[in-house]
C-alpha cells in the first residue's frame, strides 16, 4: 500500500493507493463482458470444484497423500476409494468480513483426484486431518510390494 498526497479543498491530506485495485477494476470490467457475451457460462464456471494444492510419496509398504485443505472440517470431507482411483470431495465456506480488496484463497466445491500407479489393499486405508492437512495412507496389496531376493552362489 502507498501513500498518495491529494488535494481537497486546497489543503493537502494523504489518501492510500491500493496498486492492485486498478488490476481487480479491469479483471471485474472483463468478468462483466464475458457474461453479457456468453450469458451464464462465467456462472457454470464458477460453480466448477477447484483442486487443492497435494502430494503424493510411495514408499515399500503404502502410498501417502498430502493434500491441503486448510480451514476445512473432518466432516465437511469426503475420501472414496474405486479400484486404484483416490477421490478426495469437500466444500470451503467462503467467510464475508468487511470489504474484500483481493481474494486468493479459493472457496466452492473442491474435488482432488489421483490415480495409484500400483495395487492396493483397499481393507486398511486410512485418512487423518491435522492442521488443515489431509493425509491419506492407502497401504500397498501384499503382490505390489517389492520383495527382496536372496542370491546364491
Amino acid at each position: 500500500m502507498t501513500l498518495l498526497p491529494a488535494r481537497t479543498g486546497g489543503r493537502t491530506v494523504t489518501t492510500r493507493a491500493f496498486p492492485f485495485r486498478e488490476v481487480e477494476d479491469v479483471y471485474d470490467r472483463m468478468g462483466q463482458l464475458l457474461s453479457s457475451a456468453f450469458g451464464d457460462l462465467g456462472r457454470a464456471v464458477e460453480d466448477m470444484p477447484w483442486s487443492p494444492q497435494a502430494d503424493i510419496c510411495e514408499t515399500d509398504e503404502a502410498y501417502v497423500l498430502t493434500i491441503d485443505v486448510p480451514g476445512v472440517r473432518k466432516d465437511q470431507i469426503d475420501v472414496q476409494v474405486h479400484d486404484r482411483d483416490v477421490v478426495v470431495t469437500g466444500e470451503v465456506t467462503r467467510r464475508e468480513q468487511g470489504r474484500w480488496f483481493r481474494r486468493t484463497r479459493p472457496a466452492g466445491r473442491f474435488e482432488y483426484r489421483a490415480t495409484l500407479p500400483g495395487d492396493i489393499n483397499p481393507d486398511k486405508i486410512g485418512a487423518e486431518l491435522s492442521d488443515g492437512v489431509l493425509t491419506v495412507t492407502v497401504p500397498k496389496a501384499e503382490t505390489a510390494k517389492p520383495r527382496r531376493i536372496e542370491i546364491t552362489a
